[in-house]
């Protein structure tokens, strides 16, 4: 792990992935959605609305994954202090919240005709708005640390450690609580969907995952070539 810790290293790795997770992302994606849309046939119960299902689910995994993977970047910078911990939780952070956004904003589309209501104070979407402002949060600790200095580094971490715990509430709320959202579908090792829905989400899944692993590549090349032209400037002030 230590060795991808390198920026010059990770640069010259990101040059050719981040390419490669796009084009894959929106291949993957694109079709499956497609396929969900035009291919895919209607729920016995829910109809039509169900094909809001391979854009809400993935999206709804992958804003909790994206927390999950910014809290372990924010233990890798406090602990081990590699060089690209900090950047990548800081990556990861704003899709994390757009696919956050997005989840909700569908689950409220998918809800209105499956529920008969837009929005419900239950476990599991109070939950997941919770996650979303987590990222609003976490956004704006990183970006005033980064105007107080490298020693500032440290509260986004702290905090992106801190609302993991949110994590386990948001996945196991329609377990814990009585909800109106449905219980998991699908587990580790079982699934109840048929597979006429089941292949296409995961494929739906892949594909937003590579999407998401592309823009957080970009965004950790774009911040690593803030700092470096940040270092620069420093230089020539003192210089001069």
């Amino acid at each position: 792990m230590h060795a991808f810790a390198n920026p010059a290293r990770f640069l010259r790795l990101a040059r050719w992935m981040t390419p490669l997770f796009l084009v894959c992302g929106l291949m993957l994606a694109g079709g499956a959605m497609a396929w969900g849309v035009f291919v895919a046939p209607a729920d016995r119960l829910q109809g039509e609305t169900v094909r809001i299902l391979y854009l809400h689910v993935p999206t709804a995994w992958l804003g909790m994954g994206g927390w999950t993977a910014l809290a372990l970047a924010s233990l890798s910078e406090l602990v081990w202090r590699h060089p690209l911990a900090g950047v990548a939780a800081r990556a990861i952070a704003l899709p994390g919240a757009a696919f956050a956004a997005i989840c909700l904003a569908t689950g409220s589309i998918w809800g209105r005709p499956a529920w008969g209501t837009w929005w419900v104070w239950d476990g599991r979407l109070t939950s997941m708005l919770v996650l979303f402002f987590l990222y609003l949060a976490y956004l704006a600790l990183a970006d005033a640390a980064q105007r107080d200095g490298a020693g500032a580094s440290r509260i986004p971490a702290i905090f992106g450690l801190v609302g993991a715990v949110n994590i386990p509430i948001i996945h196991y709320s329609v377990l814990w609580w009585h909800s109106i959202h449905q219980p998991p579908s699908i587990s580790i090792g079982k699934s109840a969907m048929a597979p006429e829905f089941l292949v296409p989400l995961l494929v739906s899944t892949a594909g937003f995952s590579f999407l998401f692993g592309a823009v957080v590549l970009m965004r950790m090349r774009g911040l690593l070539a803030d700092q470096q032209a940040e270092t620069r400037l420093r230089r020539k002030a003192m210089a001069a």
